[in-house]
């Protein structure tokens, strides 16, 4: 499934978390955060080290620190694992064998975001990038509207 080009960031996270292909992005068990497996996310959608999908020009950047950075921007918060990765899940409806904490891939980052939900895609227009402007904004309290109204004299 290829990935349109001209779409936002949560949307190809969206994209990539319900497509079963994809392995390093999954699902948390109560379908409310993100699960990225560093290692395998780089190897697969990075273009990181053998057995990246070259053809999957999925994120203009092979430098996983710049996808957290992209998840920070767009409002997602970094959760902790558990010692034993409790917050760990399976894709909903696929079998749990084998997930233990330990992670042969490397590190596991948990990111919540109120409206980044399972089968619920008519959330996603409400993640916002925090731009320097929006963030000043809403600090102030105002609204996104940035002209001023014009009075017309009859």
């Amino acid at each position: 499934s290829a990935v349109p080009r001209r779409c936002t960031f949560p949307t190809k996270l969206w994209l990539l978390v319900n497509d079963p292909r994809v392995l390093s992005v999954r699902w948390d068990t109560r379908g409310e955060g993100l699960l990225i497996d560093q290692g395998l996310f780089e190897r697969e959608l990075l273009g990181a080290g053998p057995g990246a999908a070259g053809d999957a020009k999925i994120f203009k950047t092979k430098n996983f620190g710049s996808i957290i950075r992209q998840l920070n921007l767009y409002g997602f918060h970094k959760l902790t694992l558990g010692p034993f990765g409790s917050t760990m899940g399976p894709r909903p409806g696929l079998p749990t064998a084998g997930d233990g904490g330990d992670n042969p891939h490397g590190p596991q980052h948990h990111f919540w975001n109120p409206h980044f939900r399972h089968g619920r895609p008519d959330l996603l227009v409400k993640i916002k990038r925090l731009t320097k402007a929006n963030k000043e904004k809403l600090d102030a309290g105002l609204e996104e509207h940035g002209h001023l109204p014009t009075t017309s004299s009859a």
